[in-house]
């Protein structure tokens, strides 16, 4: 499931089983009661640069929201680090908000829960239709085959964003398509004494979505086609391998990377420290850190060779942000017209615009703003070369499972300890027996 978006979920306590049937809505958690038809708690994801970033950003619209429906929101920003422990414990104790920002990958895991309303043809039907939608984005809002359990809001890609001073110093006139092409123009950098490429190695969300990607580039996945676990595959080991051999075997990624969380490698990038990032529609954040767009440019992710497609071409997970209501809210019509409200097309263009996303509804997508250089790439890539995290009810487990897999092979790369295809197995062997039973 930023700019800040994919930054680290945090542990999550397993034993806060999504097994737990609960209920939602309530009043301490949200900040307020929630039984006044004129109020509405929303908790929303961390966007920006920062939590104030996103409070500039939101509470106009909110004011706005306010002011024709007479529905005041009570806005809460909740960071990366904190939102899904945060979720979990309102599907338990029943106290938290009436509408909350979920990472889209977490919306199998959060629909397993009962908590969530599921936006069947009726709900839909209230905020203008199912068909508003574009299928990639519906396509993580749940398990297939059920009525969806959140609604697209933002729609991100992963992307290979570079510093076209440090390319040009480095004698590189085109951005690397492929892997291999990646470290032999890393050499050319660092000849420069400038960094590679940037990483985020204790960010477990962000761990996950690289190595997913790179599983599907090996012809693989991390569950079975019944949903099973299996980290353990050649191909699963071999994308794992892949990513944490780009700092113990290839050097593009520095050692210090290792212990990277929330925003470090792009605060790197923005300050020409490196000439490389890969993330999630990145503009917006770039711009906040005082970098100009003339600075950067934008290409699709690399593949293993040739270019970025369906299949084992797959470059990117998709990416996003799903709006979801908790179904025992006090105020469910309420609910509904805030929903209707965030997915309208004026505000999609306002808040896709604001975060540099790319809106998940068809025809606000459409507007010109969203084929500029920091968005034709991220929608390109969600048209063709995007595949959805496995939508499986112990999604948010494997990410953290995995996820610390990753981030402790990366500190035995930065620590000199060996990396191989045992060492490797043997984590995931290891994160597979974390996974709740079948």
């Amino acid at each position: 499931m930023r700019n800040i978006r994919a930054a680290a979920v945090g542990a999550v306590t397993l034993s806060l089983a999504l097994a737990a049937t609960a209920c939602g809505g309530g009043s301490s958690t949200g900040g307020g009661s929630n039984d006044s038809p004129k109020t509405l708690t929303y908790w929303a994801s961390n966007q920006g640069a920062g939590i104030s970033v996103d409070k500039k950003v939101l509470q106009p619209e909110l004011d706005k929201f306010e002011k024709r429906t007479g529905i005041k929101v009570k806005l809460e920003v909740v960071p990366w680090s904190d939102l899904l422990n945060r979720i979990l414990t309102a599907t338990t104790s029943g106290q938290g908000p009436d509408v909350l920002n979920i990472g889209n990958t977490w919306s199998a895991s959060l629909q397993a829960t009962g908590a969530l309303l599921p936006w069947d043809a009726a709900n839909f039907a209230k905020i203008g239709g199912k068909d508003r939608f574009v299928d990639s984005a519906l396509g993580s809002t749940g398990v297939p085959g059920k009525d969806p359990a959140a609604v697209p809001l933002y729609s991100m890609s992963y992307a290979l964003y570079y510093n076209k001073k440090i390319f040009a110093d480095a004698g590189i006139t085109e951005p690397p398509a492929t892997w291999a092409e990646l470290t032999a123009d890393g050499k050319k950098i660092q000849a420069q004494g400038k960094q590679v490429i940037g990483a985020e190695g204790s960010s477990l969300s962000e761990n996950i979505h690289q190595v997913f990607v790179l599983a599907k580039q090996h012809g693989a996945d991390f569950f079975t086609a019944d949903g099973k676990p299996d980290f353990t595959g050649d191909g699963a080991v071999a994308a794992v391998k892949q990513y944490v051999d780009l700092m113990a075997k290839d050097k593009v990624i520095p050692a210090g990377n290792a212990e990277y969380a929330q925003n470090q490698s792009l605060s790197d990038f923005a300050k020409g420290r490196t000439a490389m990032v890969l993330w999630q529609t990145a503009s917006a954040t770039f711009k906040s850190l005082g970098m100009k767009d003339s600075q950067w440019a934008v290409a699709p992710a690399p593949v293993q060779s040739g270019a970025p497609g369906t299949g084992t071409q797959v470059n990117s997970m998709v990416a996003g942000i799903n709006l979801a209501v908790f179904k025992n809210t006090h105020n469910l019509d309420g609910a509904a017209q805030f929903v209707k409200f965030m997915t309208s097309d004026e505000e999609q263009k306002i808040l896709n615009t604001a975060y540099g996303s790319i809106p998940p509804v068809k025809s606000a997508q459409a507007d010109p703003a969203f084929n500029s250089q920091g968005t034709a790439v991220l929608r390109r890539t969600l048209a063709t070369s995007a595949a959805a995290l496995p939508q499986v009810a112990d999604e948010s487990q494997f990410e953290t499972a995995v996820g610390t897999a990753v981030k402790e092979l990366f500190a035995d790369a930065a620590d000199g300890r060996p990396v191989t295809t045992e060492s490797v197995k043997a984590k995931l062997q290891k994160a597979q027996q974390q996974m709740p039973a079948k």
